[in-house]
C-alpha cells in the first residue's frame, strides 16, 4: 500500500505550487487588461472631442488636422498603454488648436 502512494506527495505539491503561481498571476493580468481597456477608453473619448472640435472650427488648422490623423492611425494600429496615451495626448493637442482657432 505504502508503495502505491508515493506519488500522492509529489503531485500534491506541484499543485500547490501551480495554485500559488496562479494565484499570484491572474489578478495582474486582470489589472494589466482593465489598464489597456481604459488607456484605449481614454483615447477613443479624445479622438472623438477632437472630431467635433474639428466639424465646429470653421478656420483651416493643418496642424490640429495632422495631430488628430496621426491619433487615428495610432489609434487603428492599436497597441498597449503607452500607445493610446500618445494618441490621447495627440488628440487633446488637436483639440486644444482648434478650440483656440474658434472665433
Amino acid at each position: 500500500m505504502d508503495d502505491v502512494n508515493w506519488w500522492v506527495w509529489p503531485v500534491g505539491g506541484a499543485v500547490l505550487v501551480v495554485a500559488g503561481f496562479l494565484s499570484a498571476l491572474l489578478p495582474r493580468a486582470r489589472a494589466r487588461r482593465r489598464r489597456r481597456l481604459l488607456a484605449w477608453s481614454t483615447a477613443r473619448a479624445a479622438i472623438a472631442a477632437a472630431s467635433v472640435s474639428r466639424d465646429a472650427c470653421v478656420a483651416d488648422v493643418p496642424e490640429a488636422a495632422e495631430l488628430l490623423a496621426r491619433a487615428e492611425l495610432t489609434a487603428g494600429a492599436r497597441g498597449g498603454v503607452a500607445a493610446a496615451a500618445a494618441a490621447t495626448e495627440q488628440a487633446r493637442r488637436a483639440d486644444r488648436l482648434w478650440r483656440e482657432a474658434r472665433p
